[in-house]
Protein backbone atom coordinates (compact mmCIF):
# COMPACT_ATOMS: atom_id res chain seq x y z
CA UNK A 1 0.00 0.00 0.00
CA UNK A 2 1.27 3.53 -1.01
CA UNK A 3 1.79 5.96 2.10
CA UNK A 4 -1.48 7.98 0.99
CA UNK A 5 -3.41 4.86 1.41
CA UNK A 6 -2.13 3.99 4.90
CA UNK A 7 -2.62 7.50 6.02
CA UNK A 8 -5.84 7.81 4.87
CA UNK A 9 -6.81 4.17 6.27
CA UNK A 10 -5.22 5.49 9.83
CA UNK A 11 -7.41 8.87 9.87
CA UNK A 12 -10.34 6.88 8.93
CA UNK A 13 -9.25 4.35 12.18
CA UNK A 14 -9.02 7.46 14.17
CA UNK A 15 -12.79 8.71 13.06
CA UNK A 16 -13.72 4.81 13.75
CA UNK A 17 -12.66 5.50 17.36
CA UNK A 18 -13.99 8.74 17.80
CA UNK A 19 -16.95 7.22 16.89
CA UNK A 20 -16.53 5.18 20.04
CA UNK A 21 -17.18 8.02 22.21
CA UNK A 22 -21.11 7.42 21.33
CA UNK A 23 -20.67 3.66 22.27
CA UNK A 24 -19.00 4.32 25.68
CA UNK A 25 -21.96 7.20 26.14
CA UNK A 26 -24.73 4.56 25.27
CA UNK A 27 -23.03 1.71 27.43
CA UNK A 28 -22.84 3.88 30.60
CA UNK A 29 -26.01 5.48 30.35
CA UNK A 30 -28.21 1.99 29.36
CA UNK A 31 -26.47 -0.12 32.44
CA UNK A 32 -27.20 3.55 35.22
CA UNK A 33 -30.66 5.29 35.84
CA UNK A 34 -32.38 7.44 33.06
CA UNK A 35 -32.44 10.51 35.99
CA UNK A 36 -28.59 10.73 35.20
CA UNK A 37 -28.97 10.30 31.80
CA UNK A 38 -28.23 13.44 30.50
CA UNK A 39 -25.23 13.99 33.24
CA UNK A 40 -23.70 10.87 31.58
CA UNK A 41 -24.31 12.38 28.00
CA UNK A 42 -22.74 15.82 28.92
CA UNK A 43 -19.45 13.85 30.41
CA UNK A 44 -18.67 11.69 27.41
CA UNK A 45 -18.78 14.84 25.22
CA UNK A 46 -17.13 16.65 27.73
CA UNK A 47 -14.21 14.63 28.26
CA UNK A 48 -13.31 14.38 24.75
CA UNK A 49 -13.72 18.28 24.08
CA UNK A 50 -11.60 19.50 27.19
CA UNK A 51 -9.31 16.68 26.52
CA UNK A 52 -8.75 18.14 22.81
CA UNK A 53 -7.81 21.46 24.34
CA UNK A 54 -5.61 20.54 26.94
CA UNK A 55 -3.66 17.53 24.68
CA UNK A 56 -3.55 20.50 22.24
CA UNK A 57 -1.75 22.90 24.74
CA UNK A 58 0.67 20.25 26.27
CA UNK A 59 -0.40 16.58 25.73
CA UNK A 60 0.55 15.61 22.66
CA UNK A 61 4.33 17.12 22.84
CA UNK A 62 4.34 15.18 26.20
CA UNK A 63 3.65 11.70 24.60
CA UNK A 64 5.03 12.40 21.15
CA UNK A 65 7.77 15.07 21.53
CA UNK A 66 11.45 14.58 21.31
CA UNK A 67 12.37 11.82 24.32
CA UNK A 68 13.97 13.61 27.20
CA UNK A 69 15.24 12.97 30.60
CA UNK A 70 16.25 9.02 29.73
CA UNK A 71 13.04 8.72 27.94
CA UNK A 72 10.33 9.41 30.75
CA UNK A 73 8.74 12.05 29.05
CA UNK A 74 8.99 14.26 25.73
CA UNK A 75 10.23 17.46 25.11
CA UNK A 76 6.95 20.25 25.07
CA UNK A 77 6.86 22.12 21.89
CA UNK A 78 4.43 24.51 20.05
CA UNK A 79 4.95 23.57 16.82
CA UNK A 80 1.06 22.80 16.29
CA UNK A 81 0.41 26.75 16.51
CA UNK A 82 3.88 28.07 15.24
CA UNK A 83 4.77 25.76 12.48
CA UNK A 84 1.33 25.03 11.53
CA UNK A 85 2.26 24.77 7.99
CA UNK A 86 4.80 22.23 8.48
CA UNK A 87 2.97 20.47 10.15
CA UNK A 88 0.31 19.39 8.38
CA UNK A 89 2.96 18.73 5.50
CA UNK A 90 3.64 15.81 4.23
CA UNK A 91 6.85 13.72 4.45
CA UNK A 92 8.27 11.64 1.71
CA UNK A 93 7.92 8.41 3.71
CA UNK A 94 5.62 8.85 6.60
CA UNK A 95 2.29 10.14 7.65
CA UNK A 96 1.91 14.27 8.45
CA UNK A 97 2.24 15.18 12.41
CA UNK A 98 -1.36 16.69 11.94
CA UNK A 99 -2.40 12.55 11.56
CA UNK A 100 -0.40 11.45 14.32
CA UNK A 101 -1.97 14.09 16.39
CA UNK A 102 -5.76 13.15 15.66
CA UNK A 103 -4.96 9.39 16.06
CA UNK A 104 -3.49 9.82 19.46
CA UNK A 105 -6.21 12.37 20.45
CA UNK A 106 -8.88 9.80 20.09
CA UNK A 107 -7.08 7.51 21.66
CA UNK A 108 -6.35 9.83 25.00
CA UNK A 109 -9.96 10.54 24.95
CA UNK A 110 -10.97 6.87 25.30
CA UNK A 111 -8.84 6.80 28.68
CA UNK A 112 -10.58 9.71 29.85
CA UNK A 113 -13.98 8.00 29.04
CA UNK A 114 -13.52 4.70 31.36
CA UNK A 115 -13.47 6.48 34.69
CA UNK A 116 -17.03 8.05 33.97
CA UNK A 117 -19.10 4.70 34.02
CA UNK A 118 -17.11 3.72 37.29
CA UNK A 119 -17.96 7.39 38.71
CA UNK A 120 -21.46 7.29 37.21
CA UNK A 121 -24.72 8.72 39.76
CA UNK A 122 -22.44 10.71 42.62
CA UNK A 123 -19.77 12.66 41.01
CA UNK A 124 -20.22 16.38 40.79
CA UNK A 125 -20.27 17.59 36.99
CA UNK A 126 -16.99 20.15 37.78
CA UNK A 127 -15.23 17.37 39.37
CA UNK A 128 -15.04 14.84 36.30
CA UNK A 129 -14.23 18.16 33.74
CA UNK A 130 -10.85 19.00 36.40
CA UNK A 131 -10.28 15.44 35.92
CA UNK A 132 -10.56 15.12 32.45
CA UNK A 133 -8.50 17.68 31.97
CA UNK A 134 -5.67 15.95 34.23
CA UNK A 135 -5.61 12.92 32.95
CA UNK A 136 -5.53 14.41 28.92
CA UNK A 137 -2.88 16.62 30.04
CA UNK A 138 -0.43 14.82 31.93
CA UNK A 139 -1.27 11.67 33.56
CA UNK A 140 -2.38 9.59 30.00
CA UNK A 141 0.51 11.35 27.70
CA UNK A 142 3.81 10.66 29.96
CA UNK A 143 3.08 6.85 30.24
CA UNK A 144 1.75 6.82 26.47
CA UNK A 145 5.25 7.87 25.58
CA UNK A 146 7.19 5.33 27.31
CA UNK A 147 5.32 2.94 24.90
CA UNK A 148 4.79 4.89 21.69
CA UNK A 149 6.59 7.70 21.57
CA UNK A 150 10.16 6.59 21.92
CA UNK A 151 10.01 6.16 25.28
CA UNK A 152 11.98 3.13 27.78
CA UNK A 153 9.81 1.08 27.58
CA UNK A 154 9.56 0.80 23.72
CA UNK A 155 13.29 0.64 23.48
CA UNK A 156 12.98 -2.36 25.68
CA UNK A 157 10.51 -4.36 23.39
CA UNK A 158 7.56 -4.10 25.86
CA UNK A 159 4.95 -4.47 23.15
CA UNK A 160 1.34 -2.85 23.49
CA UNK A 161 0.66 -2.77 19.76
CA UNK A 162 -3.18 -0.78 20.43
CA UNK A 163 -3.59 0.05 24.15
CA UNK A 164 -4.20 -2.70 26.41
CA UNK A 165 -2.22 -1.27 28.93
CA UNK A 166 -1.35 2.10 28.04
CA UNK A 167 -5.19 3.15 27.56
CA UNK A 168 -7.84 0.65 28.79
CA UNK A 169 -5.27 -0.77 32.16
CA UNK A 170 -4.61 2.63 32.96
CA UNK A 171 -7.97 4.19 32.64
CA UNK A 172 -9.29 0.86 34.49
CA UNK A 173 -6.85 1.78 37.44
CA UNK A 174 -8.07 5.32 37.38
CA UNK A 175 -11.60 3.89 37.62
CA UNK A 176 -10.88 1.59 40.58
CA UNK A 177 -9.83 4.43 42.68
CA UNK A 178 -12.21 7.16 41.86
CA UNK A 179 -15.32 4.55 42.54
CA UNK A 180 -13.14 3.25 45.66
CA UNK A 181 -12.52 7.06 46.93
CA UNK A 182 -15.93 8.03 45.74
CA UNK A 183 -17.92 5.68 47.91
CA UNK A 184 -20.79 3.58 46.90
CA UNK A 185 -24.20 5.17 45.91
CA UNK A 186 -26.63 6.09 47.82
CA UNK A 187 -28.70 2.87 48.68
CA UNK A 188 -25.98 0.39 47.04
CA UNK A 189 -25.00 -1.41 50.46
CA UNK A 190 -26.82 -1.64 53.98
CA UNK A 191 -24.97 -1.50 56.97
CA UNK A 192 -25.45 -2.59 60.26
CA UNK A 193 -25.04 -0.03 63.12
CA UNK A 194 -21.07 -1.04 63.16
CA UNK A 195 -20.51 -0.43 59.64
CA UNK A 196 -20.68 -3.99 58.23
CA UNK A 197 -21.97 -4.43 55.17
CA UNK A 198 -25.06 -6.58 55.79
CA UNK A 199 -26.49 -7.19 51.92
CA UNK A 200 -25.79 -5.72 48.73
CA UNK A 201 -28.34 -4.49 46.74
CA UNK A 202 -28.97 -4.71 42.60
CA UNK A 203 -29.50 -1.12 40.82
CA UNK A 204 -30.37 -2.27 37.59
CA UNK A 205 -29.60 0.07 34.74
CA UNK A 206 -32.96 1.92 33.14
CA UNK A 207 -32.31 0.57 29.33
CA UNK A 208 -30.25 -2.99 28.38
CA UNK A 209 -31.05 -1.88 24.62
CA UNK A 210 -29.03 1.36 25.04
CA UNK A 211 -26.59 -0.80 26.65
CA UNK A 212 -26.57 -2.93 23.82
CA UNK A 213 -26.63 -0.81 20.99
CA UNK A 214 -23.35 1.16 22.87
CA UNK A 215 -21.14 -2.27 22.80
CA UNK A 216 -22.02 -3.05 19.07
CA UNK A 217 -20.85 0.59 18.52
CA UNK A 218 -17.77 0.36 20.57
CA UNK A 219 -17.16 -3.45 18.53
CA UNK A 220 -17.85 -1.62 15.17
CA UNK A 221 -15.10 1.45 16.55
CA UNK A 222 -12.56 -1.29 17.95
CA UNK A 223 -11.75 -1.98 14.18
CA UNK A 224 -10.09 1.05 13.77
CA UNK A 225 -9.00 1.33 17.34
CA UNK A 226 -6.73 -1.59 16.71
CA UNK A 227 -6.21 -1.70 13.06
CA UNK A 228 -5.65 1.87 12.23
CA UNK A 229 -1.86 1.59 12.57
CA UNK A 230 -1.55 -1.89 9.86
CA UNK A 231 0.84 -0.91 7.25
CA UNK A 232 -0.45 -3.74 5.25
CA UNK A 233 -3.20 -5.93 4.01
CA UNK A 234 -1.54 -8.88 5.85
CA UNK A 235 -1.35 -7.38 8.99
CA UNK A 236 -4.60 -5.53 9.02
CA UNK A 237 -6.55 -8.70 8.15
CA UNK A 238 -4.93 -10.72 11.03
CA UNK A 239 -6.01 -7.49 13.35
CA UNK A 240 -9.44 -7.98 12.45
CA UNK A 241 -9.41 -11.48 12.61
CA UNK A 242 -8.16 -11.58 16.38
CA UNK A 243 -9.88 -8.38 17.00
CA UNK A 244 -13.47 -10.59 15.98
CA UNK A 245 -12.15 -14.03 17.49
CA UNK A 246 -11.46 -13.00 21.07
CA UNK A 247 -15.15 -10.67 21.99
CA UNK A 248 -16.82 -13.73 20.21
CA UNK A 249 -15.53 -16.06 22.87
CA UNK A 250 -15.41 -13.90 25.27
CA UNK A 251 -19.20 -13.49 25.45
CA UNK A 252 -20.05 -17.34 24.38
CA UNK A 253 -17.69 -18.24 27.84
CA UNK A 254 -19.98 -15.52 29.63
CA UNK A 255 -22.81 -16.91 28.27
CA UNK A 256 -22.34 -20.37 29.62
CA UNK A 257 -20.34 -19.14 32.73
CA UNK A 258 -23.32 -17.13 34.10
CA UNK A 259 -25.86 -19.76 32.55
CA UNK A 260 -24.41 -22.75 34.95
CA UNK A 261 -24.01 -20.36 37.94
CA UNK A 262 -27.15 -18.53 38.22
CA UNK A 263 -29.54 -20.64 35.83
CA UNK A 264 -30.18 -18.35 33.32
CA UNK A 265 -27.51 -16.27 30.81
CA UNK A 266 -27.13 -12.91 32.37
CA UNK A 267 -27.71 -10.09 29.79
CA UNK A 268 -25.44 -7.41 31.08
CA UNK A 269 -22.60 -9.50 32.08
CA UNK A 270 -22.58 -10.34 28.50
CA UNK A 271 -22.39 -7.27 27.30
CA UNK A 272 -19.85 -6.55 29.34
CA UNK A 273 -17.86 -9.84 28.20
CA UNK A 274 -17.70 -8.48 24.61
CA UNK A 275 -16.33 -5.61 25.70
CA UNK A 276 -13.47 -7.54 27.89
CA UNK A 277 -12.45 -9.75 25.06
CA UNK A 278 -11.83 -6.47 23.04
CA UNK A 279 -10.01 -5.02 25.67
CA UNK A 280 -7.59 -8.13 26.31
CA UNK A 281 -6.92 -8.52 22.66
CA UNK A 282 -5.56 -5.39 21.94
CA UNK A 283 -2.33 -5.61 22.61
CA UNK A 284 -1.54 -8.27 21.10
CA UNK A 285 -4.20 -8.33 18.35
CA UNK A 286 -0.68 -8.09 16.09
CA UNK A 287 1.10 -11.11 17.70
CA UNK A 288 -1.79 -13.36 18.54
CA UNK A 289 -2.81 -16.16 15.72
CA UNK A 290 -6.40 -17.36 16.12
CA UNK A 291 -5.91 -19.95 19.09
CA UNK A 292 -4.33 -17.47 21.02
CA UNK A 293 -7.04 -15.32 20.11
CA UNK A 294 -9.52 -17.62 21.41
CA UNK A 295 -7.59 -18.39 24.77
CA UNK A 296 -7.23 -14.58 25.35
CA UNK A 297 -10.89 -14.54 24.65
CA UNK A 298 -11.93 -17.50 27.30
CA UNK A 299 -10.01 -15.99 30.28
CA UNK A 300 -11.49 -12.47 29.39
CA UNK A 301 -14.95 -13.85 29.48
CA UNK A 302 -14.13 -15.58 32.96
CA UNK A 303 -12.40 -12.95 34.51
CA UNK A 304 -14.69 -10.11 33.95
CA UNK A 305 -17.30 -12.08 36.03
CA UNK A 306 -15.12 -13.14 38.85
CA UNK A 307 -13.95 -8.93 38.98
CA UNK A 308 -16.91 -7.62 38.73
CA UNK A 309 -18.95 -10.05 41.39
CA UNK A 310 -15.57 -9.96 43.88
CA UNK A 311 -15.67 -5.81 43.51
CA UNK A 312 -19.19 -5.49 43.91
CA UNK A 313 -19.68 -8.64 46.59
CA UNK A 314 -16.49 -8.84 48.49
CA UNK A 315 -14.84 -5.52 48.24
CA UNK A 316 -18.07 -3.53 48.11
CA UNK A 317 -16.67 -1.11 45.16
CA UNK A 318 -19.60 0.60 43.44
CA UNK A 319 -19.14 0.52 40.31
CA UNK A 320 -22.43 0.50 37.77
CA UNK A 321 -20.90 -0.30 34.17
CA UNK A 322 -18.15 -3.00 35.38
CA UNK A 323 -15.49 -0.49 33.66
CA UNK A 324 -13.14 -2.09 36.30
CA UNK A 325 -13.52 -5.93 35.33
CA UNK A 326 -14.20 -4.88 31.71
CA UNK A 327 -11.09 -2.63 31.34
CA UNK A 328 -8.72 -2.98 34.61
CA UNK A 329 -8.66 -6.76 34.74
CA UNK A 330 -9.03 -7.16 31.04
CA UNK A 331 -6.03 -4.52 30.48
CA UNK A 332 -3.42 -6.34 32.84
CA UNK A 333 -4.64 -9.85 31.32
CA UNK A 334 -3.82 -8.50 27.48
CA UNK A 335 -0.85 -7.37 28.73
CA UNK A 336 0.29 -10.31 30.06
CA UNK A 337 -0.65 -12.62 27.82
CA UNK A 338 1.35 -11.13 24.59
CA UNK A 339 4.33 -12.89 26.51
CA UNK A 340 2.47 -15.59 26.91
CA UNK A 341 0.50 -16.46 23.38
CA UNK A 342 2.60 -14.41 21.36
CA UNK A 343 2.98 -16.41 17.99
CA UNK A 344 6.39 -15.75 15.76
CA UNK A 345 4.43 -16.48 12.76
CA UNK A 346 1.85 -13.56 13.36
CA UNK A 347 2.48 -10.41 11.89
CA UNK A 348 4.62 -8.73 15.02
CA UNK A 349 6.76 -11.76 14.95
CA UNK A 350 6.82 -11.98 18.60
CA UNK A 351 7.84 -14.88 21.32
CA UNK A 352 5.56 -16.09 23.28
CA UNK A 353 6.76 -18.48 25.55
CA UNK A 354 3.85 -21.02 25.45
CA UNK A 355 4.72 -20.91 21.67
CA UNK A 356 8.63 -20.91 21.80
CA UNK A 357 9.47 -21.49 25.54
CA UNK A 358 11.00 -18.15 25.87
CA UNK A 359 10.86 -15.80 28.94
CA UNK A 360 12.09 -12.75 27.68
CA UNK A 361 8.99 -11.15 26.04
CA UNK A 362 6.87 -12.19 29.38
CA UNK A 363 9.82 -10.59 31.46
CA UNK A 364 9.29 -7.11 29.27
CA UNK A 365 5.04 -7.41 29.77
CA UNK A 366 5.36 -7.65 33.36
CA UNK A 367 8.15 -5.07 33.77
CA UNK A 368 5.77 -2.83 31.39
CA UNK A 369 2.68 -3.37 33.38
CA UNK A 370 4.69 -2.82 36.80
CA UNK A 371 5.59 0.12 35.64
CA UNK A 372 2.85 1.99 34.34
CA UNK A 373 0.37 0.69 37.02
CA UNK A 374 2.63 2.29 39.46
CA UNK A 375 2.75 5.31 37.78
CA UNK A 376 -1.24 5.40 37.34
CA UNK A 377 -1.70 4.13 41.02
CA UNK A 378 0.04 6.67 42.41
CA UNK A 379 -0.58 9.73 40.51
CA UNK A 380 -4.76 9.24 40.35
CA UNK A 381 -4.49 8.31 44.26
CA UNK A 382 -3.11 11.10 44.67
CA UNK A 383 -5.52 13.14 42.25
CA UNK A 384 -8.71 12.20 43.78
CA UNK A 385 -7.45 12.38 47.29
CA UNK A 386 -7.11 16.15 47.09
CA UNK A 387 -10.65 16.71 45.65
CA UNK A 388 -12.00 14.40 47.82
CA UNK A 389 -10.37 16.64 50.91
CA UNK A 390 -11.35 19.68 49.01
CA UNK A 391 -15.05 18.51 49.34
CA UNK A 392 -15.16 18.68 45.58
CA UNK A 393 -15.53 15.05 44.35
CA UNK A 394 -19.00 14.11 45.50
CA UNK A 395 -22.58 15.83 44.75
CA UNK A 396 -24.50 15.84 47.82
CA UNK A 397 -26.88 13.50 48.58
CA UNK A 398 -30.35 15.57 48.18
CA UNK A 399 -28.72 16.15 44.37
CA UNK A 400 -27.71 12.24 44.31
CA UNK A 401 -31.05 11.19 45.18
CA UNK A 402 -32.93 13.33 42.85
CA UNK A 403 -31.06 12.81 40.17
CA UNK A 404 -28.12 14.50 38.64
CA UNK A 405 -29.94 15.39 35.31
CA UNK A 406 -32.02 17.84 37.48
CA UNK A 407 -29.27 18.91 39.94
CA UNK A 408 -26.56 19.58 37.92
CA UNK A 409 -27.81 20.38 34.53
CA UNK A 410 -31.52 21.55 34.95
CA UNK A 411 -33.34 19.08 32.92
CA UNK A 412 -36.68 17.70 34.67
CA UNK A 413 -35.63 14.22 32.56
CA UNK A 414 -33.36 13.47 29.80
CA UNK A 415 -36.78 11.58 28.28
CA UNK A 416 -38.35 14.87 28.01
CA UNK A 417 -41.98 13.09 26.89
CA UNK A 418 -41.96 10.31 29.38
CA UNK A 419 -43.00 10.54 33.03
CA UNK A 420 -39.73 9.60 35.67
CA UNK A 421 -40.60 6.26 37.15
CA UNK A 422 -40.93 6.36 41.33
CA UNK A 423 -37.92 3.41 41.53
CA UNK A 424 -35.23 6.16 40.38
CA UNK A 425 -35.26 7.55 43.78
CA UNK A 426 -34.54 4.18 45.48
CA UNK A 427 -33.02 4.63 48.88
CA UNK A 428 -33.22 0.87 49.58
CA UNK A 429 -33.78 1.12 53.31
CA UNK A 430 -32.50 3.89 54.37
CA UNK A 431 -33.35 3.97 57.72
CA UNK A 432 -32.96 7.67 58.38
CA UNK A 433 -34.62 10.26 55.99
CA UNK A 434 -31.21 11.21 53.99
CA UNK A 435 -32.21 14.90 53.98
CA UNK A 436 -31.75 16.81 56.44
CA UNK A 437 -33.93 19.65 57.77
CA UNK A 438 -32.64 22.91 56.04
CA UNK A 439 -35.92 25.21 55.90
CA UNK A 440 -37.48 27.24 58.41
CA UNK A 441 -41.26 26.41 57.51
CA UNK A 442 -43.59 25.11 60.22
CA UNK A 443 -44.61 21.57 60.13
CA UNK A 444 -47.69 22.50 60.05
CA UNK A 445 -47.53 24.49 57.03
CA UNK A 446 -44.71 22.10 55.68
CA UNK A 447 -46.50 18.98 55.95
CA UNK A 448 -50.14 19.94 56.03
CA UNK A 449 -53.01 17.79 57.33
CA UNK A 450 -56.27 18.27 54.98
CA UNK A 451 -58.75 16.17 57.54
CA UNK A 452 -58.04 13.79 60.66
CA UNK A 453 -61.42 12.15 61.74
CA UNK A 454 -62.67 11.31 65.09
CA UNK A 455 -64.62 8.21 65.77
CA UNK A 456 -66.81 7.15 68.50
CA UNK A 457 -68.29 3.71 69.19
CA UNK A 458 -67.65 -0.14 69.35
CA UNK A 459 -66.43 -1.89 66.27
CA UNK A 460 -63.79 -1.55 64.10
CA UNK A 461 -63.28 1.93 61.99
CA UNK A 462 -61.33 2.38 59.05
CA UNK A 463 -59.92 5.18 57.43
CA UNK A 464 -57.59 5.88 54.41
CA UNK A 465 -54.43 8.00 55.09
CA UNK A 466 -53.41 9.84 51.05
CA UNK A 467 -49.76 11.12 51.09
CA UNK A 468 -48.43 12.77 48.62
CA UNK A 469 -44.84 13.78 48.58
CA UNK A 470 -41.02 14.55 46.92
CA UNK A 471 -40.09 11.08 44.85
CA UNK A 472 -37.08 11.51 46.83
CA UNK A 473 -38.67 10.39 50.25
CA UNK A 474 -40.27 6.96 48.68
CA UNK A 475 -38.45 4.51 50.53
CA UNK A 476 -37.52 6.76 53.93
CA UNK A 477 -41.48 7.02 53.90
CA UNK A 478 -42.15 2.62 52.85
CA UNK A 479 -39.31 1.58 55.27
CA UNK A 480 -41.16 4.07 57.99
CA UNK A 481 -44.22 2.56 57.66
CA UNK A 482 -43.33 -1.25 57.75
CA UNK A 483 -41.52 -0.60 60.77
CA UNK A 484 -45.09 0.89 62.69
CA UNK A 485 -46.72 -2.66 61.14
CA UNK A 486 -48.72 -0.98 57.89
CA UNK A 487 -48.16 -4.22 55.93
CA UNK A 488 -49.97 -3.21 52.27
CA UNK A 489 -49.76 0.24 50.74
CA UNK A 490 -50.52 1.63 47.19
CA UNK A 491 -47.74 3.94 45.36
CA UNK A 492 -48.39 6.08 42.40
CA UNK A 493 -46.55 8.52 40.84
CA UNK A 494 -48.74 11.83 40.14
CA UNK A 495 -48.38 15.28 38.66
CA UNK A 496 -49.16 18.34 40.50
CA UNK A 497 -48.52 21.65 42.28
CA UNK A 498 -49.87 23.74 45.57
CA UNK A 499 -49.25 27.39 46.46
CA UNK A 500 -46.21 27.67 45.56
CA UNK A 501 -46.34 26.90 41.78
CA UNK A 502 -43.75 25.90 39.01
CA UNK A 503 -40.10 26.21 39.58
CA UNK A 504 -38.56 27.60 36.46
CA UNK A 505 -35.71 25.86 34.30
CA UNK A 506 -33.88 26.47 31.15
CA UNK A 507 -33.38 24.73 28.24
CA UNK A 508 -31.29 26.22 25.67
CA UNK A 509 -31.86 28.78 26.98
CA UNK A 510 -35.58 29.14 26.95
CA UNK A 511 -36.96 29.40 30.34
CA UNK A 512 -39.33 26.40 30.91
CA UNK A 513 -42.37 26.80 33.22
CA UNK A 514 -42.57 23.56 34.66
CA UNK A 515 -46.26 23.68 36.07
CA UNK A 516 -46.74 20.09 37.35
CA UNK A 517 -43.47 18.51 39.23
CA UNK A 518 -43.28 15.12 39.75
CA UNK A 519 -44.93 13.77 43.18
CA UNK A 520 -45.43 10.40 44.97
CA UNK A 521 -48.74 9.31 46.29
CA UNK A 522 -48.81 7.01 48.69
CA UNK A 523 -52.47 5.04 50.09
CA UNK A 524 -52.70 3.42 53.29
CA UNK A 525 -56.17 1.98 54.83
CA UNK A 526 -55.48 1.31 58.45
CA UNK A 527 -57.83 -0.15 61.27
CA UNK A 528 -55.49 -1.28 64.34
CA UNK A 529 -53.28 0.94 63.60
CA UNK A 530 -53.86 4.24 64.98
CA UNK A 531 -54.40 7.13 62.33
CA UNK A 532 -52.30 9.47 64.77
CA UNK A 533 -49.17 7.27 64.40
CA UNK A 534 -49.15 7.41 60.76
CA UNK A 535 -49.43 11.06 60.61
CA UNK A 536 -46.92 11.36 63.31
CA UNK A 537 -44.22 9.23 61.04
CA UNK A 538 -44.98 10.69 57.77
CA UNK A 539 -44.47 13.83 59.05
CA UNK A 540 -41.44 13.32 60.50
CA UNK A 541 -39.69 11.43 57.43
CA UNK A 542 -40.92 13.68 55.18
CA UNK A 543 -40.07 17.27 56.88
CA UNK A 544 -37.09 19.04 55.84
CA UNK A 545 -38.56 22.88 56.61
CA UNK A 546 -39.81 23.67 53.20
CA UNK A 547 -43.08 24.26 51.34
CA UNK A 548 -43.59 21.01 49.82
CA UNK A 549 -42.47 18.43 51.61
CA UNK A 550 -46.38 16.44 51.21
CA UNK A 551 -49.70 16.66 52.31
CA UNK A 552 -51.60 14.32 54.10
CA UNK A 553 -55.39 13.52 53.42
CA UNK A 554 -57.65 11.31 55.79
CA UNK A 555 -60.71 10.05 54.69
CA UNK A 556 -63.53 7.75 56.11
CA UNK A 557 -63.86 4.35 54.45
CA UNK A 558 -67.04 2.41 54.30
CA UNK A 559 -65.98 -1.38 54.20
CA UNK A 560 -62.76 -3.00 53.00
CA UNK A 561 -63.46 -6.37 51.02
CA UNK A 562 -60.84 -9.01 49.83
CA UNK A 563 -61.09 -9.53 46.17
CA UNK A 564 -59.85 -13.22 46.34
CA UNK A 565 -61.31 -14.27 49.95
CA UNK A 566 -64.59 -12.20 50.18
CA UNK A 567 -63.35 -11.62 53.78
CA UNK A 568 -64.93 -8.20 54.87
CA UNK A 569 -64.03 -5.49 57.41
CA UNK A 570 -61.21 -5.58 59.73
CA UNK A 571 -60.64 -9.71 58.29
CA UNK A 572 -60.25 -8.30 54.64
CA UNK A 573 -57.37 -5.71 55.97
CA UNK A 574 -55.20 -8.84 57.81
CA UNK A 575 -52.50 -10.54 55.43
CA UNK A 576 -52.27 -13.48 57.20
CA UNK A 577 -53.47 -16.62 55.50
Amino acid sequence: MTYMTVEFWFLIGAALVFWMQAGFAMVETGFTRAKNAGNIIMKNLMDFCIGTVVFSLLGYTLMMGEDALFGLIGKPNLNLFAHFKDFIESPADGFTDASFFVFNLVFCATTATIVSGAMAERTKFSAYCVYSGVISLLIYPIEAHWIWGGGFLSRMGFHDYAGSCAIHMVGGIAALIGAALLGPRIGKYVKDKNGKVTKVNAIPGHSIPLGALGVFILWLGWYGFNGAAATSASELSAIFLTTTIAPSAATCTTMIYTWAKNGKPDVSMCLNASLAGLVAVTAGCDAFDAVGAGVVGIVAGILVVAVVEMLDLKLHIDDPVGAVGVHCANGIWGTIAVGLLANPNAPAGLKGLLYTGDFRQLGLQLLGFVCVALWASVTMFLFFKLLKKMDFLRAEPADELSGLDSSEHGLPSAYADFMPSVDKYAEFGTVEPVIAVTGTTPVAEAVPVKKEPVFSGEGHKFTKVEIVFKEEKLYALKDAMSKLGITGMTVSHVMGYGMQGGHTEYYRGVAVETDLRPKVQMDIVVSAIPVRDVIETAKKVLYTGHIGDGKIFVYDVENVVKVRTGEEGFDALQDVE
